[in-house]
């Protein structure tokens, strides 16, 4: 009788650009989602939700893995969701080691948005007192909003980064046939699917996106950007609800 055989562990995503993940109408279709909820969210609240702010963060969340349950869908044939995120931790010293570099991209990215929002004169108060109002249908209120936040931020980490890095820019870098065209094109997707902050944000977010995309092809794995963009929306939702 013989012995059931164990599937080999994926490998970790290559550097270089690779074959389509899904066909071509599936990003197309994606893309357009993205960019239409957008629209949607520069009224000033999210799509199909009003009021409360408990259902708002709730249909963030569901939202956000109705997407990747689309990705997964479109791309179950050709790639698994693991290699997708670019393996799994092995060893207790891969986690501490995607900590530090969580954090040291945290803190890098940080200082190259300061460095932007001053030249695009974000900084002023003015401004900053805009912004406060204009994502103040987001800012929790409560302890128990502030609570719920940091699992939608959670889930942003995680879901975000599948969608803009794991998908979108390994599939850009395949039609493209660059991976710097799937991190240029994935960062300006990111940016522009954030239409609820405003166009002047919108550019900021779009560095952002374009130094989460660096990293992940850097270090061939999402892991670092995911525990690195959910501490930074669970600290940005922290701070505005103190300057609420």
């Amino acid at each position: 009788m013989g012995t059931a055989q164990i599937p080999p562990e994926p490998q970790l995503a290559p550097k270089g650009p690779s074959r389509l993940l899904a066909p071509w109408w599936h990003t197309a279709v994606l893309v357009a989602v993205l960019l239409l909820a957008s629209v949607n969210g520069t009224r000033g609240k999210h799509p199909l939700v009003a009021g409360s702010k408990l259902p708002q963060y709730i249909w963030t969340m569901v939202w956000e893995w109705i997407l990747v349950g689309f990705i997964w869908l479109g791309t179950r044939k050709r790639i698994r969701l693991r290699q997708l995120i670019g393996g799994r931790w092995t060893k207790f010293e891969e986690f501490c080691l995607d900590i530090v570099l969580a954090g040291a991209f945290w803190l890098a990215a940080m200082f190259v948005l300061g460095v932007a929002a001053k030249a695009m004169h974000l900084d002023q108060g003015g401004k900053l007192e805009g912004m406060r109002r204009q994502l103040g249908f987001l800012t929790p209120g409560t302890a128990l909003e502030l609570t719920i936040w940091f699992c939608v931020s959670a889930t942003a980490g995680f879901c975000e980064e599948i969608i803009f890095r794991g998908y979108l820019q390994r599939q850009l870098a395949a039609i493209g046939n660059s991976m710097l065209v799937g991190v240029l094109l994935s960062a300006l997707v990111f940016g522009a699917s954030h239409g609820y902050e405003g166009v002047a944000r919108m550019a900021l977010i779009a560095i952002f996106g374009l130094l989460f995309g660096l990293l992940a092809w850097w270090r061939r794995s999402l892991r670092p950007g995911m525990i690195a963009h959910a501490w930074h929306d669970s600290l940005s939702g922290a701070v505005l609800r103190m300057l609420k």
